[in-house]
C-alpha cells in the first residue's frame, strides 16, 4: 500500500460553485516535493490539513473531520471505464490518491501511518456537491456518485507529519466493528435507518455523523 500522488489545489473562479467568491479548490494537481500535514482548526474556521491545499468553501468543507480527503486509483480507474474518459490523479479533489488500499471500505476509526511521521484516522465518506458535478462536467454526477457510494473517505489529524508521493501506507489500528467510510455515507444520504449502527464507531466519527445518529435515536424513542 502506498501514497501514489499527492495532490494539492490552488483557488480559481468556476461558474459553477455557490462560494460567496465564486472559487473552489477542487481542482487538485500533483506533487512531487515533500509537504507538511496537520490539523486545520474546526470545521467554519480551519480549512485544509494539507499545507499549500486551497479549501475555498469552509462552510461545507475543511476543519479537523475533513482535514485531508483520500481516494484509490483502483476507483478511479473503474470510473474511467465506466466515463469512457481519463481521470488523472486529484481530479476527484483527492488529495490523497492511493494504491493497494479499499478506501471507501475503511473502517470509521481506522488509522494510517503514511511515511515516518503522519497519522490519519478515518471519519466519513465524501458526500458530493454541485461543485464537484461542474468540475468533472458530468450531467447527473450526483446521482451516480451516490448510487455508485464509493465514496473515498475523510480523515483527521491524529499526529501531523511531512509526506510525499511514494510513501508507503501502513495499517497501523483497526477498529473492532464493521462501519466503513461507505456504509457512513449510505446512512447520512439514502438510508437514514442504519444511522443507529453507525453509533458502535463512537467519537472517531464525524462529528456531525454522531449528532445526526443520535438526533435520530432520540426520535425514534419519542
Amino acid at each position: 500500500m502506498k501514497l501514489l500522488s499527492l495532490n494539492v489545489g490552488r483557488p480559481r473562479p468556476v461558474p459553477y460553485t455557490d462560494q460567496p467568491e465564486g472559487v473552489t479548490g477542487i481542482d487538485k494537481q500533483p506533487v512531487d516535493r515533500p509537504v507538511r500535514v496537520a490539523a486545520p482548526g474546526p470545521k467554519g474556521a480551519g480549512a485544509s490539513g494539507v499545507a499549500g491545499d486551497a479549501v475555498c468553501d469552509t462552510r461545507h468543507h475543511g476543519g479537523d473531520d475533513q482535514a485531508v480527503y483520500a481516494y484509490a486509483r483502483e476507483d478511479l480507474d473503474a470510473w474511467e471505464r465506466e466515463l469512457g474518459r481519463p481521470l488523472p490523479s486529484g481530479c476527484f479533489g483527492e488529495n490523497l490518491t492511493t494504491e493497494g488500499l479499499d478506501v471507501s471500505g475503511a473502517l470509521i476509526g481506522e488509522r494510517w501511518r503514511i511515511g515516518s511521521g503522519l497519522v490519519l484516522e478515518v471519519t466519513s465518506g465524501r458526500i458530493p456537491c454541485r461543485t464537484f458535478q461542474g468540475h468533472l462536467g458530468e450531467r447527473g454526477w450526483v446521482k451516480r456518485f451516490t448510487r455508485k457510494g464509493v465514496t473515498g473517505a475523510y480523515l483527521r489529524v491524529i499526529e501531523p507529519g511531512e509526506i510525499r508521493a511514494g510513501d508507503p501506507i501502513e495499517i497501523v489500528h483497526r477498529p473492532d466493528h464493521a462501519v466503513t467510510a461507505a456504509l457512513q455515507f449510505r446512512a447520512v444520504t439514502t438510508e437514514r435507518d442504519l444511522l443507529p449502527g453507525l453509533l458502535v464507531a463512537g467519537d472517531a466519527l464525524h462529528t456531525e455523523t454522531l449528532a445526526a445518529a443520535r438526533k435520530y435515536m432520540a426520535a425514534q424513542a419519542r
